[in-house]
Order: C-alpha cells, then sequence, then structure tokens
C-alpha cells in the first residue's frame, strides 16, 4: 500500500497533503516522556479494569530516579505546541507503544496519525471525516489495483461510498447501549459503563446502523482524564466521539480538552497525577495565549486492516512488533 512512485501517494503523502492545506505544522515529538495521555491505569484512584486508559511502557532513562514511558499517544505535548504564536493547527505521525497484548485489532507499537487544532469538536469531526476521504480517495485513484488484490468489487464500491458520505453519523453511548439491549434483550446492557462495552459491541453496533458510526458522550471518569465534560448533563459524559470502522472496531479516538485550569486541576486531584510531571500541562490554562481545542489520533494499522478487511492486525504491518518477541 505504499509506493515511492511520484503518481502513487502513501499514506504519509496524503496525511501530509492534507494537513497542508489546513495549515497545520507539523510537529516533531519526543517518543519518551513522563506526561502519558492516558494516566489513570497508572495512577488514578478511579484505575479500573475495563477503562479505556491505556497502560504505557516503562523503561530506564540514564540514572534519573523515576521512570521514562514510551509515548502511547502525542496529544499531550501537540496541545503544548499549539501554545507557539500564530499556531492553529498541529498534527504528527508518530510510533506509539502499548503495554498490552497483541490480538487480532491490537499491536504493543504501531503508528498514531494525531491531530490539535484550536477547533470545536463539530468542527474536529469534519477534520476527521476530511483526511478519511482524502486517503481513501487517494488510495482508489492511485491504488486500486493492489486494493483489488484483497477486495472485490462490491468491496470497493463500499468503500467509495465513504468518500461521500456528507458527515459522519453518531449515537450517544447511552443510546448505543439501548440498541445493543434491544439487539440482544441482555440487561448488562442497561448499566451506563464500558464494563461490558468492547470489541463484540463496536463491531454489532456498525451493523445495526448500516456502516460507519461514532459513538459520544462516554462516562466521564471511565475515559482519559483530558476529555471535557459536556455540560449539564447527568451523570457526567465527555465531550468525546470514538469512531467505530464497519465491521472491526474504533480507529479514532477524539474529543475536545478540558476548557479551564480549575477543571483541569480538579481531575488531575481525581487522577492523581504526580504534580511535578503534569505541571507544564496543566499550567498551559493560565498562558495568554491558551485556547480551547480538539484532537483526534488515528491508528494507521487498524484503520489498514478495516479497509483491506483483513482478518489479523499484524497482516498490514511490515515489520508488527509483538508482545511475546523483539525480533521482525
Amino acid at each position: 500500500m505504499v509506493s515511492h512512485s511520484k503518481n502513487k501517494p502513501s499514506y504519509k503523502i496524503s496525511t501530509h497533503q492534507y494537513f497542508d492545506e489546513l495549515g497545520a505544522l507539523f510537529t516533531l515529538l519526543p517518543l519518551t516522556t513522563r506526561m502519558i495521555s492516558s494516566p489513570g491505569a497508572v495512577y488514578g484512584k478511579y484505575k479500573i479494569s475495563y477503562t479505556t486508559d491505556t497502560v504505557p511502557i516503562k523503561l530506564r532513562w540514564f540514572d534519573l530516579e523515576k521512570p521514562a514511558f514510551l509515548a502511547e499517544s502525542s496529544q499531550i505535548y501537540l496541545e503544548l505546541a499549539l501554545l507557539q504564536y500564530g499556531i492553529n493547527h498541529v498534527y504528527a505521525i508518530y510510533n506509539s507503544f502499548r503495554q498490552e497484548q497483541v490480538d487480532p485489532t491490537h499491536l504493543s507499537e504501531f503508528h498514531h496519525i494525531e491531530y490539535e487544532g484550536k477547533v470545536t469538536q463539530e468542527r474536529n469531526m469534519e477534520i476527521i471525516l476530511g483526511l478519511i476521504k482524502k486517503i481513501v480517495k487517494d488510495l482508489l485513484s492511485y491504488n486500486e489495483n493492489d486494493l483489488s488484490y484483497f477486495l472485490n468489487n462490491d468491496d470497493l464500491k463500499e468503500l467509495e461510498s465513504v468518500t461521500k458520505l456528507p458527515k459522519i453519523p453518531t449515537v450517544t453511548f447511552r443510546e448505543a447501549l439501548e440498541q445493543l439491549y434491544q439487539d440482544t434483550q441482555d440487561r448488562r446492557y442497561k448499566l451506563f459503563t464500558l464494563k461490558e462495552f468492547g470489541r463484540w459491541e463496536e463491531i454489532r453496533l456498525t451493523e445495526i446502523n448500516g456502516g460507519i458510526i461514532g459513538i459520544t458522550e462516554f462516562p466521564l471518569l471511565e475515559v482519559p482524564f483530558y476529555h471535557a465534560s459536556v455540560p449539564d448533563k447527568e451523570p457526567q459524559v465527555a465531550e468525546n466521539t470514538d469512531i467505530i470502522w464497519p465491521g472491526y472496531i474504533e480507529i479514532v479516538g477524539s474529543g475536545h480538552r478540558i476548557r479551564s485550569f480549575k477543571e483541569l486541576k480538579e481531575k488531575a486531584e481525581i487522577f492523581e497525577l504526580p504534580k511535578e510531571d503534569y505541571e507544564p500541562y496543566i499550567q498551559s490554562r493560565r498562558y495568554q495565549r491558551y485556547v480551547e481545542s480538539s484532537g483526534f489520533g488515528l491508528g494507521w494499522e487498524r484503520f489498514l486492516q478495516g479497509i483491506l478487511k483483513m482478518p489479523f492486525i499484524w497482516n498490514v504491518a511490515h515489520f508488527p512488533r509483538i508482545h511475546t518477541t523483539l525480533k521482525p
């Protein structure tokens, strides 16, 4: 799927072209950090086994007392990059590392396309759809023969239909649970929690809704700490959206970021974030140039797996890194 021909853009070229037109700044970021973007799995007193927080990979950094983490997302640093004068959009294409056992839809090391901008979550969703359309259009225009090796004509038509979507249809998490209950009559889905919400549920929701679907407003304390809350909702829910590819699982996680210093400080206390590590991020809300932002991360291998309808995610990685070996 990656060609060196000038006439056949790879996903990186398509992504760069798209964000160049948006006026976004490509940003080089560290792969080691103390500020992981999903710290609830490590620090939070609300740490729960089914949270969508991810567990980072620790490593020793020279002779420092505290460990460093390999980045599992670039989102926090992209937010800080937005503090630069005159910069309204930033993006990165980077490796991400997660201490997860490899399964058909997860890799221990994968690639993220990540964006952060001084935009609303509504505009953020438009940018996500625009990127998906751009990549799919370029694949269909320049790599149709390659796609035909994996997909039949009906598959190609189904893929092309994504490029004609006016917007990504969405349901709230509560509505999604109700759809699952109506479908199965299983009373597990009467509980407003992510505890019983996994791969099967995501796939089934794309079948119920007839294609790609966005799920919004997850329980606030069961998703990463940086998501803003939707005002005047009880129980509290996040202003976020996960996008599920038809027949597969989440390919994009997105959301609006916590707006104020007060709210971010309170959230840091709930998750028991180490103050000395997260202070630069927390203090960003007091910065004179701070403007509210939204952003997203698109997992490239997961997206490509869905496009090609492959059963195993490691089939779409040139050198898949899995938890049982360091060899290619």
